[in-house]
């Protein structure tokens, strides 16, 4: 890994976005979005241990509120009011567009990671040129037949799913089968043994995330950059 220096972290409070905007020290090889889950904020752990190995590697990554969140801090979100929150997700995507002459990847982890698939089916390409999902969650645990899957094949920009193996929202196979619905190269890194909340503190969970950033998805973007 090429680490890169003097990066830093700038946060982010306008009407339509609320972010922690992790910037390299070096020109940015790409810009990432991501979204936190249903019970948490941008500064959930796997938000911070992902944006921090990222940024290392010569990424900005922005950490944002949804607007659920920002209207609340506590509590889940509602689905009369998730197309909101997709808006908010296309707010950020137009604020940091610029942010590096790479490719943009948005995502985040779990409802996060949900709201940002439904908004790249929505907008396509328009939005973000790939996706990155962490724990995306599948179905309601216990619940397999009430899948989320409606719109995946509309997906059609290139999208990377990190999964643990024993997610209650969705087994291996099923994310497998899932993600075959997406009209565009997908790729699934699992980790074993680690559930929902991917377990960055004890598993090198952001490493193996930015390496399969590195070697799945830039490979794909003709602005990459080279190895990091």
């Amino acid at each position: 890994m090429a680490a890169v220096s003097a990066s830093t972290v700038t946060t982010i409070e306008t009407d339509d976005v609320a972010a922690e905007v992790h910037r390299p020290g070096s020109p940015a090889r790409a810009t990432l979005v991501l979204a936190h889950g249903a019970g948490g904020n941008r500064d959930a752990v796997i938000l911070r241990a992902l944006a921090e190995e990222l940024c290392d590697r010569g990424y900005v990554v922005a950490r944002i509120d949804l607007p659920y969140r920002r209207r609340r801090p506590k509590g889940p979100p509602s689905p009369s009011t998730s197309p909101g929150d997709r808006d908010g997700i296309r707010a950020a995507c137009a604020m940091f567009r610029g942010e590096s002459d790479g490719p943009l990847i948005v995502g985040g982890h779990s409802y996060g990671g949900r709201q940002a698939s439904m908004a790249v089916a929505e907008d396509g390409a328009d939005l973000a040129d790939g996706l990155l999902l962490t724990s995306y969650p599948l179905h309601p645990p216990g619940k397999p037949d009430r899948l989320r899957t409606e719109h995946l094949p509309s997906i059609t920009v290139p999208t990377l799913v990190v999964h643990g193996s024993t997610d209650p929202f969705g087994t291996t196979d099923e994310m497998s089968r899932a993600v075959g619905l997406i009209d565009a190269p997908t790729h699934i890194v699992e980790l074993e043994k680690v559930g929902h909340d991917l377990n960055p503190k004890k598993k090198p969970t952001a490493a193996l995330t930015a390496d399969a950033v590195r070697d799945f998805l830039m490979p794909l973007f003709p602005s990459d950059r080279g190895d990091a």
